[in-house]
């Protein structure tokens, strides 16, 4: 069987790649990588996997890349994901995220080859959510609070609609929180661990940085995750919906005291105003029953371990 990782350079992507090589034997990985792509989350398992150049953003050279592979399961995670980039660059976020997605599909459909597709939406899309409505149910309205969250919106809903019109296998998911290794520094935890390690190392002033703290999220490990993504395809439904979360919610403020419980520092927490969104959802936390009815999935490493290791990461980095 061939799997083709969209994003496979990435956070998500890396550890999905990872757990196929260790866990499914016979299943060849591919990967698509654009000319500037940074390698250094896959430079363990380089040799073991196929990567194939191509830019979601250029059809031409997707259809290429589709027509070389010729996958038999295709995991769409390739995406413009941090958030606060959506505000500052709306237009970038939404042709990479939307017209990307719609680039793989048109050539699916022009190679007329059938693979199963999953597409990682998020969270984000449910955006304001009423206390009413906790935990959130894939059946909730979906009020997206930035443009990154209408990018996801636009993407799940146009995997709906081309299973719908075309036919294709898409299944998709509505990721909650997930962390660890090799996260992108621009996230909360991650931020938070590199400079906690940089303060350790005396690079920086023993004073943690700090966004809202008060915002209440669903977290999980990537390694758990990307397990989600792999039974997403081998026992979702055809133009289904999944949420995958923890059902548990923890402050971000909880998040920074587990970090710091690792660390032997005295520091001070100062409150960032760049680090402030035009508008934050208050709380996400998943209703994963109708994932976890049909796979048996539940996550199995725990936040202070996910912590840990994010922190011995950034240790090891700076």
């Amino acid at each position: 069987m061939r799997v083709l990782i969209t994003g496979i350079t990435g956070f998500a992507g890396s550890h999905l790649a990872e757990y196929i090589l260790n866990n499914k034997p016979g299943v060849e990985v591919y990967g698509i990588v654009r000319w500037r792509s940074r390698f250094e989350n896959i430079q363990h398992i380089i040799d073991k996997i196929n990567l194939v150049e191509a830019d979601l953003k250029d059809a031409y050279s997707v259809k290429k890349a589709l027509a070389k592979i010729k996958p038999d399961w295709i995991f769409h995670l390739a995406a413009q994901s941090f958030v606060p980039s959506s505000w500052r660059l709306p237009a970038e976020t939404m042709s990479i995220n939307v017209i990307g997605q719609i680039n793989l599909f048109e050539a699916i459909l022009e190679l007329k080859i059938s693979p199963r597709i999953h597409i990682a939406g998020s969270s984000e899309e449910y955006g304001l959510v009423y206390p009413d409505e906790i935990p959130i149910k894939e059946s909730n309205p979906l009020r997206p609070l930035s443009p990154y969250a209408v990018s996801k919106v636009a993407q799940d809903l146009l995997a709906y609609q081309y299973f719908k019109s075309y036919g294709l296998d898409t299944v998709r998911t509505r990721g909650f929180n997930h962390t660890g290794p090799r996260r992108g520094e621009v996230f909360v935890t991650s931020n938070f661990a590199k400079q906690i390690a940089e303060i350790e190392k005396g690079r920086r002033e023993p004073i943690i940085m700090v966004g809202n703290l008060d915002a209440k999220r669903d977290f999980t490990d990537v390694r758990d995750m990307v397990k989600a993504y792999w039974l997403c395809l081998e026992k979702g439904e055809s133009g289904e919906v999944y949420n995958i979360g923890s059902g548990k919610t923890y402050k971000i403020s909880q998040i920074l005291d587990i970090l710091l419980s690792y660390s032997k520092l005295n520091v001070k927490i100062k409150k960032d105003p760049e680090r402030m969104r035009p508008s934050d959802v208050p709380i996400l936390v998943a209703d994963n029953t109708k994932f976890v009815k049909l796979t048996d999935w539940k996550p199995e490493i725990p936040i202070n371990q996910t912590l840990l290791d994010l922190l011995n990461f950034w240790r090891q980095r700076v």
